[in-house]
């Protein structure tokens, strides 16, 4: 198996990442045939799973914008896979160019390709480290440098806490980032389920089986589970909603192909938070 030039040293090109995968998804070419097999094992059970992604990017650049729209300027987003077009230190320093974003991957490609892609702008830094360990994360360097945890911050756990299974203790990985935010600080927050997807749970389960297989496993929570990650927040309205539900923006379709029309676009949440 040949081995791009872009890939870092010590990367083990013959094993599936999760944030690849996502890049193949949406059409990035930062992934290995590896990830590409995997993607298309998935997608044979759920066909839609590029819609997904897209509208999970939507949701995001959304949300991004109404944080910036709120007075936020720290941005802490954690499981941020490889850069792509649009990617939130673009949304938010659009708005507000002093804007200060960390992003945080324990996936060695996604964090190497961060640091090139922002050699040169001293308000964004990468961080490699992992939600199951929120104290490495909060204690990390880069994130002294660049946020100020005395004022608000908006955090961002978009399409990561699904990677987390129960005994990972994920509730409570939240709750500790959360108790470092100050008031006003947002939640940005995505999930898979089974609730919204057009297909039944049997087929379905089909994908989860692949990640399974890839040893990163899919935990599709329910809707009441996911709103627990949000204890200590106040929702924003909408609440918890499908991605091209919360507050969507008829503008935005043409710019990530995003076709709200389109019923995978529905499947799983998305909410936002403010911690009171």
């Amino acid at each position: 198996m040949e081995r791009p030039a872009w890939a870092p040293p010590g990367i083990d090109i013959s094993v599936p990442s999760v944030s690849r995968i996502y890049d193949y998804y949406l059409g990035g070419s930062h992934n290995f045939e590896v990830d590409r097999q995997a993607a298309r094992r998935a997608m044979e059970f759920m066909p839609g799973l590029p819609k997904i992604m897209q509208a999970n990017r939507a949701f995001m650049r959304r949300a991004v914008r109404h944080a910036v729209a709120e007075g936020i300027t720290q941005f802490l987003d954690i499981g941020s896979g490889i850069p792509t077009f649009g990617n939130v230190h673009e949304i938010a320093q659009a708005a507000s160019p002093g804007a200060r974003v960390v992003y945080v991957d324990h996936d060695p490609v996604a964090v190497a390709h961060s640091h090139a892609v922002l050699l040169d702008d001293e308000h964004t830094g990468v961080v490699a480290a992992d939600l199951r360990k929120p104290k490495e994360i909060l204690a990390a360097p880069e994130v002294g440098r660049l946020l100020d945890f005395d004022r608000p911050v908006a955090l961002l756990l978009v399409a990561v806490l699904h990677f987390l299974e129960d005994s990972d203790r994920p509730y409570e990985a939240v709750a500790e980032l959360r108790e470092a935010l100050a008031p006003g600080s947002l939640l940005i927050l995505t999930h898979a389920s089974y609730e919204g997807i057009p297909l039944t749970e049997d087929v379905a389960s089909g994908t989860v089986g692949v990640y399974r297989d890839i040893r990163n496993p899919l935990v599709m929570r329910t809707g009441g589970q996911i709103s627990g990650f949000f204890e200590g927040f106040e929702m924003v309205e909408p609440g918890l909603v499908s991605m091209p539900d919360w507050r969507p923006d008829s503008t935005e379709g043409g710019e990530d192909g995003e076709t709200p029309e389109d019923p995978y676009a529905f499947s799983g949440y998305a909410g936002v938070g403010r911690k009171a």
